[in-house]
């Protein structure tokens, strides 16, 4: 039987890394103003327990020195800075930056280093090795995503923590844009990184963090700014459909008052790996 499809005889032929670029390339909504993002990006990382999570699952010790790529403004890189000897963190928003550095004078972190650059653009020519590299929540819409991960692997001297975005990630921001007839384009599934980091000789463990707690908002107004509905993508029509879906789907808590759907759970997979000999 013949047909007009291609057949892969070997599996390992595949090339995941095109694929993840052709999903991100159709996924029109990918990109974020950072900077404007950033004075209120904090408010988002306090709701639920990630970071714990996260910080919990990393082996740093106080000899090690560490890269956090896409650090934004700080919620892992200051609690790491505490653990380490140093941390470089690196972000291609100034306003990120600008609030980290402000945090670290604040709480008197004295061995963070901030580099602004797109992760895109990073090497190991300009930034030299690490113990530790830590990618936390921030390769999910980088397109080099091969050349990316073959740097990051080069520059870690001990452990490489990468963050990735889980199967229920979006559950209802992705229900309520079907909801208004929209057909939401996906970031690449986790699955294809664990492929294209198979395909460069790395065998990475992979973890679904445990977070349980449920993000809560104190009202309305709130949960529409929490950066994953994308309400500067939406017209003034979508926005009153976005408050009529929320008031529908979040319940208040009795206890203290705060507005929560149990769905609204954040999911996050955790790559690591090693370096051999280390």
């Amino acid at each position: 039987m013949t047909d007009n499809k291609r057949h892969i005889e070997n599996p390992e032929d595949i090339d995941w890394a095109y694929f993840w670029g052709k999903k991100l390339e159709s996924k029109k909504d990918r990109q974020k103003n950072w900077d404007k993002a950033a004075p209120h990006f904090h408010k988002s990382n306090k709701r639920d327990d990630y970071r714990k999570t996260l910080l919990n699952s990393l082996k740093i010790t106080k000899e090690d020195t560490v890269l956090d790529i896409g650090c934004g403004e700080g919620s892992i890189t200051i609690p790491i800075a505490k653990k380490a000897k140093s941390v470089t963190g690196l972000d291609s928003s100034s306003g990120m930056l600008k609030i980290l550095n402000e945090k670290c004078k604040k709480e008197g972190v004295d061995n963070v280093t901030t580099i602004q650059k797109p992760i895109e653009e990073i090497s190991i020519d300009e930034l030299g090795h690490f113990d530790i590299i830590v990618a936390s929540r921030s390769l999910n819409s980088i397109i080099p995503i091969e050349r990316v991960l073959k740097t990051i692997n080069e520059m870690a001297n001990k452990y490489v923590y990468i963050t990735l975005f889980g199967p229920d990630n979006w559950r209802i921001e992705r229900d309520f844009q079907e909801s208004i007839g929209n057909n939401p384009k996906d970031f690449p599934p986790y699955t294809y990184m664990i492929q294209i980091l198979y395909n460069l000789g790395i065998y990475a463990n992979v973890e679904r963090l445990s977070i349980t707690s449920h993000r809560e908002y104190n009202n309305i107004e709130e949960a529409m700014d929490n950066g994953k509905f994308r309400v500067d993508l939406l017209s003034d029509e979508e926005i009153e459909k976005l408050k009529t879906y929320l008031k529908d789907i979040l319940k208040k808590d009795s206890k203290t008052g705060k507005l929560y759907n149990e769905k609204d759970v954040a999911d996050w997979i955790l790559l690591w790996w090693k370096k051999d000999g280390k």
